[in-house]
């Protein structure tokens, strides 16, 4: 599976596996043929990878990785929160990058949550398309990147001009110039969050009678919770 992480209370709160909501799903051929490579992949590479990594690396430091990487990640909440007027979550946003870039030594530690209550406000740019009323499109499943939908893969492309890790040593600050220093740094990132994850991949997949549209039906449904809140 791609990098996205779904917890059981996030299945629980968003998605009842019985509300077969009819979705427009013209790829749904493609798409399931997708999903199975994309289980193959994770079952074969990424899941073994993961727990090789975190059997090595303590979770403690796995888990200031992740605060790391999520602090690199504040111009895309930022802008996006700004896009949809959201002034305030943008205030808190800045909050927490100053704090967490300080005190939080680089952002390994989220002390602006941990100490102070602040919360991230997670935001892209397909929310925000979505919350000027730009409809999902038809489903589709992206190699190793898991589900989408075609506002969201237009939303991945936005926000591919404001991810930090697609500047890594790039000439001109061009971000069609990609270097092999962004890949790695991106293949880090996915292998520490799913070394995280791994069990609530695992606890999800076990309710799920046919893989393809059970994460079809959960991504759009919580997709769907996001751009409403």
């Amino acid at each position: 599976m791609g990098a996205n992480s779904y917890s059981s209370d996030d299945f629980e709160a968003e998605f009842n596996t019985k509300n077969d909501t009819k979705l427009f799903d013209p790829l749904s051929g493609y798409n399931e043929i997708m999903t199975n490579f994309n289980d193959t992949f994770y079952e074969y590479l990424l899941r073994p990878t993961a727990q090789g990594y975190a059997y090595v690396v303590p979770q403690m430091a796995r888990n200031g990785i992740a605060n790391f990487f999520d602090n690199l990640f504040y111009p895309i909440r930022l802008v996006n929160n700004l896009l949809q007027l959201k002034f305030y979550n943008g205030w808190e946003e800045t909050e927490r990058f100053v704090l967490n870039s300080t005190m939080g030594i680089l952002g390994f530690r989220d002390v602006a949550a941990e100490e102070l209550g602040i919360k991230a406000h997670d935001e892209d740019f397909g929310q925000t398309l979505g919350h000027y009323g730009v409809g999902s499109g038809f489903h589709v499943v992206l190699p190793l990147l898991g589900p989408s939908n075609v506002r969201d893969i237009v939303g991945l492309a936005g926000d591919m001009w404001l991810n930090p890790i697609n500047y890594i040593e790039a000439r001109d600050a061009n971000l069609l110039d990609s270097t092999e220093e962004s890949i790695a740094a991106t293949a880090f990132y996915t292998v520490n969050k799913t070394s995280l994850h791994i069990k609530e991949y695992d606890n999800f997949k076990k309710d799920a009678i046919e893989l393809y549209p059970f994460l079809r039906n959960f991504y759009e449904s919580r997709r769907n919770k996001l751009i409403s809140e």
